[in-house]
């Protein structure tokens, strides 16, 4: 679909796992992570030009849904996009997939929220980043892959 985007791919390692032998929830968090900061790159917004415009990003909600298990020596790919624009935030929903069987595992929803870094409260989104983001929007409640 238009406007879902791979964004990381890794393995499950043996430390990444619990005393049951399946990825532990820690990883889970880790993995989805370093994945929403290169959605903001495949959408054309660099984070290096957004800090030195003076703008940041806070997290403001994360909701993960455990799926199906991952288990050492097993890969995983997140493939996500943006679900929403607001006037101070984003939210946008991650799905991570063993990538050998395209077994969704589990998703994650994310608020994050623009911040600004001086005055240490939310700030009003740049017209520039609501307009690069709006054409963006997937509605993940329908979304079949």
């Amino acid at each position: 679909m238009d406007n879902v985007f791979e964004l990381y791919r890794s393995v499950v390692f043996p430390w990444h796992c619990d005393h049951i032998g399946h990825m532990n929830v820690r990883w889970y968090a880790h993995h989805f992570d370093d994945a929403g900061f290169h959605l903001w790159t495949v959408a054309g917004a660099s984070q290096k030009k957004m800090h030195e415009d003076g703008h940041g990003l806070v997290v403001g909600q994360i909701k993960i849904n455990y799926i199906s298990e991952l288990k050492s020596g097993e890969l995983l790919v997140i493939r996500g996009g943006y679900s929403h624009v607001g006037g101070k935030s984003i939210r946008h929903h991650l799905r991570m997939y063993n990538a050998d069987t395209n077994v969704l595992c589990s998703t994650q929803d994310t608020i994050e929220v623009f911040f600004d870094p001086e005055k240490r409260t939310s700030a009003p989104m740049p017209d520039y980043y609501r307009d690069l983001l709006t054409p963006l929007v997937v509605d993940f409640a329908n979304f079949k892959e």
